[in-house]
C-alpha cells in the first residue's frame, strides 16, 4: 500500500512540475509581448520612470533609481534603447524560466536578438527580470 502511495505522490509532483513548466497561453504571450513593447516605448519617450516600473522588483533592487537604469540601458542596450524594428519570435522555457526572443533592428542597422526572461508576480503582472543581447539568428533584415 505505501508503494502505491508513493507512487502516486511521484506522479502527481512530477505532474505538478510539467505544469509549472509550461508555456504561457494565448494571453499570457500577448501580456509579455505587450509589457516589452511598452517598456520599449517609455524608452523612445524617454519615460525613465515608467520604463523602470517594467522590470521586476529584483531589477529595481540591482538599479535603485529610474535613471540609474536609463542609463544602464542607454549605454549597454543601443538595440534595446532605439530600435529601429521589433519583431517577436519564440517563447521558451529555459530552465523553467519564461524566455521572449526578440528580434531588433539597432540605431545602427545592426540586427541584435534579445532574450528577454520574464517572471510573472504574485499580482499576476508580467515584468521584465533581464535582457540578453545576443547576435542576431536572422542573416538580414
Amino acid at each position: 500500500m505505501r508503494a502505491v502511495i508513493f507512487g502516486v505522490v511521484l506522479l502527481l509532483n512530477a505532474s505538478f512540475a510539467t505544469a509549472q513548466g509550461m508555456l504561457p497561453d494565448a494571453a499570457n504571450r500577448a501580456s509579455i509581448r505587450g509589457v516589452i513593447t511598452a517598456q520599449i516605448e517609455a524608452f523612445r519617450r524617454n519615460d525613465a520612470g515608467a520604463a523602470f516600473g517594467f522590470a521586476t522588483p529584483n531589477i529595481q533592487g540591482m538599479f535603485g533609481t529610474a535613471q540609474n537604469f536609463v542609463v544602464m540601458v542607454e549605454a549597454g542596450y543601443p538595440p534595446v534603447w532605439r530600435p529601429r524594428d521589433v519583431q517577436f519570435g519564440a517563447i521558451e522555457d529555459r530552465d523553467g524560466r519564461i524566455v521572449q526572443k526578440v528580434e531588433l533592428i539597432g540605431p545602427d542597422g545592426a540586427p541584435a536578438l534579445a532574450l528577454y526572461t520574464m517572471e510573472r508576480g504574485p499580482d499576476g503582472v508580467w515584468r521584465i527580470d533581464g535582457c540578453a543581447l545576443l547576435a542576431s539568428e536572422k542573416l538580414s533584415v
